[in-house]
């Protein structure tokens, strides 16, 4: 091996653990965490393995702790939407909005909840607003977080939900195709 080349990846080595010292040492001792942040982060990962049960028990631990934890007050709706518990998920999403109006995501997840629940008119109305709040929502998952969900294909994205309920919606009632049951079981609600 040559010489320089060696030296490189040696150094390399040595400040990547150099680094990683360092930020365990101050994730651990000097970075702020609120009541319940910890939990909070295991109720995630509870979430997006799909233990919706052991998800909600988190974010209820969370909000025990601290009933002003907004991210927990928001997983804890998307994971009632997961659990099909939708009148308790549509009470805990119009909870969330209230407290910050501009925060896209929950009005994206409620769109979901009202698309489940046959409110298509509401659906498409929460699914605009929260587009209108961030675009960038109409991108959908990117491919890292597609790659962990071992999803090969890009889900359908409430941009593209949006598109086809305004044009379901412009038809003559018996003439709407509302629900794709294949297509609408690949849509998952949107993570902070």
């Amino acid at each position: 091996m040559d010489e320089k080349f060696y030296l490189f990846l040696k150094w390399t080595a040595i400040s990547m653990a150099v680094m990683w010292i360092g930020w365990t040492i101050y994730d651990s001792y000097f970075s702020h965490r609120n009541p319940g942040d910890t939990t909070y982060l295991s109720a995630e990962y509870s979430f997006a393995d799909g233990r919706y049960q052991d998800a909600l028990h988190g974010f209820n631990e969370v909000l025990a702790q601290n009933n002003d934890h907004f991210h927990a007050l928001s997983g804890k709706a998307r994971t009632l939407l997961r659990l099909e518990r939708y009148s308790e998920a549509l009470m805990a999403f119009n909870d969330v909005i209230m407290r910050d109006p501009n925060f896209a995501p929950n009005y994206a997840n409620r769109g979901i909840l009202h698309d489940h629940l046959g409110n298509y008119e509401k659906a498409l109305a929460d699914y605009r607003h929260a587009l209108q709040l961030d675009p960038d929502l109409a991108k959908g998952p990117g491919w890292l977080t597609r790659f962990f969900r071992l999803q090969t294909e890009k889900p359908p994205t409430i941009a593209s939900r949006a598109d086809y309920l305004s044009i379901q919606l412009a038809k003559p009632a018996h003439e709407r195709e509302l629900k794709k049951p294949e297509e609408d079981a690949k849509q998952r609600p949107y993570q902070q």
